[in-house]
């Protein structure tokens, strides 16, 4: 059976219908195609869906309100195409794949009927597998008895899109929303009550990087979410055609894998921002590490990995691909362990030379670095 198409005649929304990401109807069989390096993937996530787009306007988002398309048919998001599903037909076919799947996630767009339909999609779903389920919420339409609500209908992690790591990029770059409530406080207030609903580690924000933000303002928010025990995922700026941001060039290779490396060591090595030097546009200038560490965590490659909600068993569940590069490009964040080409490519790409100044550390408190990946373990030591 095929994805539905959608008709002119006939308004499918949810709660339901949704959309999935291509790589969910990949791995849900909907879809003929293959992933590469026979990737097992298992991490469907679930977008709500309106005649009336999100009423955001991110300058970076497909979904944009102001973005100039025909339709909602033609909105991608994250530079892909997310097929339109029935709920009904969504749940058969969970349950009919449920062995291979690792984590769900439903987003909601920034929409009046979003939270209460997010609600009832979030009860369906749990009720369909026992997968752990995260939800993307959107700030502007979610507080804390409403939080609340989520968890107790099955919802396991929550996740916010931050994706601006300075209040005055928020401003400049996420628009607004009517009434005023898409604020930067606003988010912060949300990130503050989620941590209360959901515990230590089991909240997340989106960090996007790219969009205008130097290095070491990036790495000031993963401190600051480090501290508060919720995770930052990093995404990597891809620009969407017809976007407000669509003629703003990604990141460069260097930069990204650089940020990749030091948020790795910052949140599972334990290195302190003391460790780090940035040149006057606030780059990362140099790091000062054990050489033999450095080696370390990019020999294992878990650093240039998707950062993602985990699966059932602590390992990666939610691993994104194409989420930001194409099926012919190199990936950004890997989707799988890198293997001993990708890793020779990763080390070139980090121009590691006058980068790496050797050095140890002082040891830094476990209780302030993010729990490892089930799998692996982390030296909180700083080594010698």
């Amino acid at each position: 059976m095929s994805v539905t198409r959608e008709s002119p005649d006939v308004t499918r929304e949810s709660p339901d219908w949704v959309r999935i990401s291509y790589a969910s109807a990949l791995a849900l069989r909907l879809v003929s195609g293959r992933f590469r390096h026979s990737l097992s993937f298992g991490g469907i996530n679930v977008l709500t869906t309106y005649e009336q787009t999100c009423l955001s306007d991110c300058g970076y988002c497909g979904l944009a309100r102001s973005r100039p398309v025909a339709g909602e048919s033609e909105r991608s998001f994250i530079r892909v195409q997310w097929p339109l599903l029935a709920t009904d037909e969504l749940c058969e076919r969970l349950a009919r794949y449920e062995e291979r799947l690792t984590r769900l996630c439903i987003s909601m767009v920034t929409h009046g009927r979003a939270f209460a339909d997010t609600l009832e999609l979030t009860r369906r779903l749990h009720a369909s597998v026992r997968t752990p389920l995260s939800v993307l919420i959107a700030p502007p339409l979610v507080g804390e008895a409403r939080l609340q609500a989520l968890h107790d209908a099955g919802t396991d992690m929550i996740g916010i899109g931050l994706d601006a790591v300075t209040e005055a990029l928020f401003f400049a770059l996420r628009g607004d929303v009517p009434h005023g409530s898409l604020r930067w406080d606003r988010y912060w207030e949300t990130i503050d009550a989620a941590r209360r609903v959901f515990g230590p580690w089991r909240v997340n924000c989106h960090t996007l990087v790219g969009i205008g933000e130097t290095d070491a303002e990036l790495v000031q928010c993963f401190e600051t979410l480090l501290a508060c025990q919720v995770y930052a995922y990093l995404f990597c700026f891809n620009p969407e055609p017809d976007s407000r941001m669509a003629a703003q060039p990604g990141p460069s290779q260097r930069r990204w894998r650089r940020i990749q490396l030091v948020k790795f060591l910052l949140e599972e090595r334990g290195l302190p921002r003391e460790a780090l030097r940035f040149d006057d546009d606030g780059g990362i200038a140099a790091i000062q590490a054990p050489l033999a560490l450095i080696d370390e965590v990019i020999a294992d490659g878990y650093a240039f990995m998707t950062g993602g909600c985990p699966a059932a068993a602590g390992t990666p569940g939610c691993t994104r691909p194409m989420g930001s590069w194409r099926a012919a490009e190199t990936p950004r964040d890997f989707p799988w362990r890198p293997d001993s080409a990708e890793l020779a490519q990763i080390r070139v790409e980090l121009e590691l030379d006058g980068l790496i100044q050797p050095g140890a550390w002082p040891r830094r408190d476990p209780a302030l670095c993010a729990p490892p990946v089930a799998g692996r373990a982390a030296d909180t030591t700083g080594g010698s």
